[in-house]
């Protein structure tokens, strides 16, 4: 019998995973089988399993993989150009994906749905970032931006410019977050103070804050959740 040459090793296990997705999506999925068939779609007649699975252990998470620049994606072997455009390509559409899932939406009674959101784009970031969500009258998401990055261990969030770009958007409320790279979620001093002078900064102009959220590895603070905004508003109405 002559074998068929356009046949590689792999092609079975290719197949398997493909219709293993097309039947259940990606339950039961190991992270490196998800990048593996990823890579199957740049890669049509080479084994990518190895590839996957270098390329996971490189960045130590699925989210690492996403957030890693397409340079360093091109230093594992077996992942070129192309293989690295489609790991960037999926992990921006999947940040639109979800933005335009909380666009438009009332996300304040619900931090778990604002959390899954805020974790693709924030959740595996090796430095501090500050993003603002913009909420019209009716709490309603108009704009996401992130307006500080910082170093490993601190980001720089100055009341007044978060003043400004709401005011520049004619938001009438607002709601902060930001992410630990160190993958705590337990909120700092510093996380307390700031969140404080940003309130009170708002509240001067009349713009409500709602929320602050604290990303970590794969979990979350909710300063509302737990009572600390609705405190912090009581000092403020003290105080005026």
């Amino acid at each position: 019998m002559v074998k068929d040459a356009s046949k590689h090793k792999g092609e079975g296990h290719r197949q398997r995973l493909r219709d293993k997705f097309m039947d259940s999506g990606l339950n039961g999925f190991h992270d490196y089988e998800v990048i593996e068939l990823l890579l199957t779609l740049a890669t049509p007649r080479k084994d990518c399993k190895e590839s996957a699975k270098a390329v996971l252990q490189k960045f130590e998470t699925l989210q690492g993989v996403f957030e890693a620049s397409v340079n360093d994606l091109c230093t594992v072997d077996g992942i070129g150009p192309k293989n690295a455009l489609g790991i960037k390509l999926i992990q921006s559409v999947a940040d639109r994906y979800l933005e335009k899932k909380v666009i438009g939406k009332e996300p304040v009674s619900n931090s778990r749905a604002l959390f899954d959101y805020l974790y693709l784009s924030m959740g595996s970031k090796d430095r501090e970032c500050f993003k603002v969500l913009f909420l019209d009258a009716k709490n309603r998401v108009t704009a996401v931006e992130t307006l500080f990055t910082g170093t490993l261990t601190a980001s720089s969030v100055y009341p007044r410019e978060v003043v400004r770009a709401a005011l520049d958007r004619s938001a009438a409320a607002l709601i902060f977050a930001h992410n630990h790279p160190s993958g705590e979620s337990e909120p700092s001093p510093a996380d307390y103070s700031i969140t404080r002078q940003l309130l009170f900064a708002c509240q001067t102009v009349g713009i409500t804050v709602h929320e602050h959220i604290v990303i970590g590895n794969n979990q979350y603070f909710s300063f509302a959740d737990q009572g600390h905004i609705a405190q912090m508003n009581r000092e403020y109405r003290k105080n005026e």
